[in-house]
Order: C-alpha cells, then sequence, then structure tokens
C-alpha cells in the first residue's frame, strides 16, 4: 500500500462503493443548479469563519450553488473571503434588530428561498442570540413541510435540545454532533450512554429523537439511523483545530443534494439505492471527504493546520476516494 493511500477497514471500503453510485458523472445535458443546490443559516457578527468553510467545503466538492444566509455585518465580511459564494443577510441579532423585526418576518425572507434550494445547513456561526434561533425554528418547519433535508450543526444543535418537537421523528434531519454536544443532547433525551459502545450510543440517541441520522464525531465517526450503523474510519489528522466539523456539513451537504439528482433519475444508473438507505451514506461520504481532508492537511501542516487547510484539500480527498485512489 502506497504510504499516500488513506487507511481505512475493509467495511468501510465497501460503503463507499456504494457511496460512489449516488456520485453524478460529468454530463453534458446537466444544467447548473441540477447537482446541488445548497444554503448554510447561521453566521452571525462574531462567527464569519464557519459558515464559509461550511459553504466553500460544499462548492468545493461539487455543488453548482452555495450559499450563505447570515447577519448583515457577518455577509459583509463573508463577502470579501470569497466571490464565489452567493451571501444573503436576511438573519438578524438582537443587538442589531428594528423594532419591526421578529423572528417570523425574517424567517418569511429565509422561507421565500426555499424553493430555490435542495438543501439547508443550519448551524455554523449560529451563535445562541435568541432572535436568530428562533428564525431557524421557523424555518425548520417550513423545511419540514416541504419536505427538505438539512444538516444541523454547532449552535444548530441547541434548537434539537431546547426544542426537539422541531426535529423528532422527522428523518430528512441529520445531527452531527462532537463529543460534548453529543453529551447534551443524550442529556436533554433522559439518555444514559456513560461507557456505551459509541456505534450503540449513536442509535440510541437516533431512536429517541424518531429515526433521524446521527453522526457521533469523534477519533471514528458513528453514524446511524437507529436501525443501521456505520463506523467512518478513514484515517484522519491528529490536529483538532476548530471549523474542522464545518467541512463535515459542507460536504454532507453537497452529498445530499447529489441524492435528489441520484432519486430523481438524472443519469443512467441502476436505481439500487433507496432514500433512507442514501441518507445514511451522504453522511458516511461527508465523513469520509473531511476525515481525507484532515490526512492531507495534516500531512502538510501539521501542529500548524488550521480549518482554511481542509478546504484547499476537498477536491484532492475525492479524488483520493472516489476517482484516482485504490480500487475499493
Amino acid at each position: 500500500m502506497s504510504p499516500d493511500t488513506p487507511k481505512m477497514s475493509q467495511s468501510t471500503r465497501d460503503i463507499l462503493l456504494k457511496v460512489r453510485k449516488m456520485i453524478p458523472p460529468m454530463l453534458e445535458k446537466f444544467h447548473k443548479g441540477q447537482m446541488g443546490r445548497v444554503a448554510v443559516i447561521g453566521g452571525s457578527e462574531d462567527y464569519t469563519g464557519a459558515p464559509y468553510f461550511s459553504a466553500m467545503a460544499s462548492a468545493r466538492l461539487g455543488c453548482d450553488m452555495s450559499h450563505v444566509i447570515c447577519e448583515p455585518q457577518a455577509a459583509q465580511v463573508i463577502k470579501t473571503y470569497s466571490p464565489n459564494l452567493m451571501v444573503h443577510p436576511l438573519m438578524r441579532q438582537s443587538t442589531h434588530a428594528s423594532t419591526s423585526d421578529s423572528a417570523s418576518s425574517i424567517a418569511h425572507a429565509v422561507i421565500e428561498m426555499l424553493p430555490r434550494l435542495h438543501v439547508l445547513v443550519i448551524g455554523p456561526g449560529l451563535g445562541r442570540d435568541k432572535l436568530m434561533q428562533d428564525t431557524c425554528a421557523n424555518v425548520i418547519e417550513a423545511a419540514r413541510e416541504r419536505g427538505m433535508p438539512f444538516v444541523l450543526d454547532a449552535d444548530g444543535l441547541n434548537l434539537a435540545q431546547t426544542k426537539p418537537e422541531l426535529v423528532q421523528g422527522y428523518k430528512e434531519c441529520i445531527l452531527t454532533p462532537n463529543v460534548v454536544e453529543f453529551a447534551r443532547l443524550c442529556k436533554s433525551k433522559g439518555l444514559d450512554t456513560e461507557g456505551m459502545q459509541d456505534g450503540r450510543a449513536a442509535e440510541e440517541l437516533s431512536r429517541a429523537f424518531g429515526g433521524v441520522t446521527v453522526v457521533k464525531k469523534g477519533r471514528e465517526d458513528w453514524i446511524s439511523n437507529g436501525e443501521r450503523t456505520f463506523v467512518s474510519d478513514v484515517e484522519g489528522g491528529l490536529k483538532r483545530s476548530g471549523g474542522q466539523g464545518d467541512t463535515l456539513t459542507g460536504t454532507l451537504a453537497t452529498f445530499l443534494g447529489w441524492r435528489k439528482a441520484y432519486l430523481e433519475g438524472l443519469w443512467e444508473q441502476d436505481g439500487s439505492l433507496e432514500g433512507v438507505e442514501l441518507l445514511a451514506l451522504a453522511a458516511f461520504g461527508g465523513s469520509a471527504i473531511t476525515r481525507e481532508c484532515s490526512r492531507l492537511a495534516f500531512k502538510k501542516r501539521g501542529r500548524s493546520l488550521q480549518a482554511s487547510d481542509l478546504t484547499e484539500e476537498v477536491h484532492v480527498a475525492f479524488r483520493n476516494l472516489f476517482e484516482d485512489g485504490p480500487k475499493l
């Protein structure tokens, strides 16, 4: 095995073969937007990097259109990071809101965008401001009505913790908690998972939320929908800098966009994968890409690795796992 080959178990290789089926080919007949329209909702005044990393990872992996919906002061900053992202200053923090601003009125402008989108990522850089959180709660309700898939991460997970009815039983929802966030979610559901094997713990939390997909991040990523559980063990890097989870949410969102294209039969394929299984496979694909990005970036940067270094490795990681790498 080449030293540049990512290490993984045979079971991971087998699952990646299935993930590969949902990756669309590059065909002349496709038009702009068919391969994914993703929006990241977050970006408060203090946190502008997280939504950028998520949206750029989504774009670098191959979604056609990548949006950021954020607070106006965050929008001014994020627009300077890259001209490739579409940035919409629609969110409001309590400290900058006018007397006429309410969660429902602010959410209305975001909800009007939903017909133009395929997937939502809610949480990167969102913060705990009540108006921002309540606005997202309104958006989640509207997304559920439309049957849209969405990913909750970071402060977006606070909504699942404090308002579990927003996601309860919604199979198109994916939660991506780290160790601390996972413990909080378990506590909110009255689950005692201390000492429990990681895969079983992820399964129990998924069941408690009625079958949402849970990605328990850690040394290995455990992915469960309460009925089936995968472990993603592609070798990662050894530096745990902030912001690496944003690469996961962005790449996962692109896989969800590809899932929609697969289910709509936009290219010739065997159609052997169904919607529920494809959710877990999308999460697995996002995990594998992120872990390989981490490995590649750590190899170059070592202790100095930052989240932006993962962004630069997204395409290489994709090629290593799904195109130019070893036969899975």
